[in-house]
Order: structure tokens, then C-alpha cells, then sequence
């Protein structure tokens, strides 16, 4: 990618100037040398990060980062790299770490698409997740969705054959577009048939935040496809 296409490239996100906690400030600044991955030194080889084989997962944007280490903590044998550019989320996620003694995930604190292109190896993902991204509702601020046909493109590339993407959001029309473009994108198969949404998978925690819009009615959509 030339130095023109990067300055062009529309991001799905807008980096706030929200303070770090003095609570999220020291974990980062106590934690980071251990669980830290940094985009400027290339390929990532998860055996020799984890110190051990294991089921790779990726997560994309957890934000505070409370379901990846839920996750993390239900699945001890799985390794997971989490991807997150807010900081004060990533203070937030190894405060957590610290706290539930999780040691199976690593963060990096970057551009997810920048991390994807340069760190993560094609066919080396069991399974990519990307729950609740900003669904940018008003409809001039659609471009910036993140889930687009290049994207998933990317990311069907990083799968292995008969890994899983797994997305989530509480937008039905986001939801909807991801719907159309996960059916369009080639190598990948809805896991519940022809333009079905999922159940809530077990292994996907129920946030307080989804659980309180459950209780008022509003929905929730997973989608689940599989490599071929």
C-alpha cells in the first residue's frame, strides 16, 4: 500500500482524548511490558508470544475489554490477541487481566487493519470476532462501518479453512449490512444457513450494557460464518 493510499484510507474510528484512570494508567504502565504487542516489529508468531501452541482468536476493538477476558478466562488452552486503539480500554482490559489472573491474552493498541496487513499471517486464525463496533448510524457516516467488502476480504484471508468469524451488534441495520456483505464475500459460509442470524453462542458473554437493552427490547444480532 503506497503513502497515498494509507492517507486516504476512510478509518472506522475516531481516536477520543478520554483520560486514563489512575487505576487504568497503572496496570498499562505495570502490565504492558508482559502482555503488550507492538505493530513496528512485524509478524506475530503466536507459539513463541504464548509460549505454547494453542487456538488462536482474534479480537477487533473490545473496548473496555471485559468479554475478551471473560472469554479468555473460560478457555485457559486458547490463545488470544486483542486489538484495541483507545488506551484508556487497554488500561482498562490488563487492570482486568491482573484482577480475574488471566495470562492468555496479548493486546496490541493500534490500527486493527494496519495489524492485520502487517503482523498476522494468512490462514493462521481459528477465529476472528468483532462484537458491538460503532454501527455510525447516520447514513453519511456509513463508509466508515467497518465491516465493508474489503475488510472482510482481509480477514477471511488471516482465517484458516473452517475457522469462524463471529460479529455481533445491537444495530439492526448495521446488522442487516453485515448480513449482505458476509453472503457476497467469497470463502465464507453462514454457519445457520442462508441469511440466518445465530443464537447468542455460550461461549459469547452477555454484557450488562446488552443485557439491560434486553430487558427493554431491543435486539441483538450474531452472525457466525465459517471458512471454507
Amino acid at each position: 500500500m503506497s503513502e497515498t493510499e494509507k492517507h486516504r484510507r476512510i478509518r472506522s474510528y475516531v481516536l477520543r482524548t478520554g483520560r486514563m484512570t489512575p487505576g487504568q494508567e497503572r496496570a498499562y504502565e505495570e502490565n504492558w511490558s508482559r502482555w503488550g504487542l507492538v505493530h513496528a516489529d512485524g509478524p506475530l508468531d503466536f507459539d513463541t508470544c504464548f509460549g505454547r501452541p494453542g487456538p488462536k482468536v482474534l479480537e477487533i476493538g473490545f473496548g473496555m475489554g471485559q468479554s475478551l477476558v471473560e472469554m479468555a478466562a473460560a478457555a485457559p488452552d486458547n490463545n488470544f490477541v486483542g486489538i484495541e486503539v483507545h488506551k484508556p480500554g487497554v488500561g482498562r482490559l490488563l487492570h482486568s487481566m491482573v484482577d480475574e489472573g488471566v495470562n492468555n491474552v496479548r493486546v496490541y493498541c493500534h490500527d486493527a487493519v494496519e495489524v492485520l496487513r502487517d503482523c498476522i499471517a494468512d490462514e493462521s486464525l481459528d477465529t476472528v470476532q468483532i462484537f458491538f463496533p460503532d454501527p455510525w448510524h447516520k447514513k453519511r457516516h456509513h463508509k466508515r462501518r467497518l465491516i465493508q467488502p474489503e475488510f472482510v476480504t482481509q480477514l477471511t484471508r488471516k482465517l484458516k479453512s473452517g475457522g469462524i468469524l463471529h460479529l455481533a451488534t445491537d444495530w439492526q441495520q448495521y446488522a442487516e449490512q453485515m448480513m449482505d456483505v458476509l453472503t457476497a464475500a467469497e470463502g465464507l459460509s453462514n454457519s445457520d444457513g442462508p441469511e440466518q442470524f445465530s443464537p447468542r453462542p455460550d461461549d459469547r458473554p452477555l454484557t450488562k450494557f446488552e443485557a439491560r437493552g434486553e430487558r427493554l427490547g431491543h435486539g441483538v444480532w450474531d452472525l457466525l460464518f465459517v471458512k471454507d
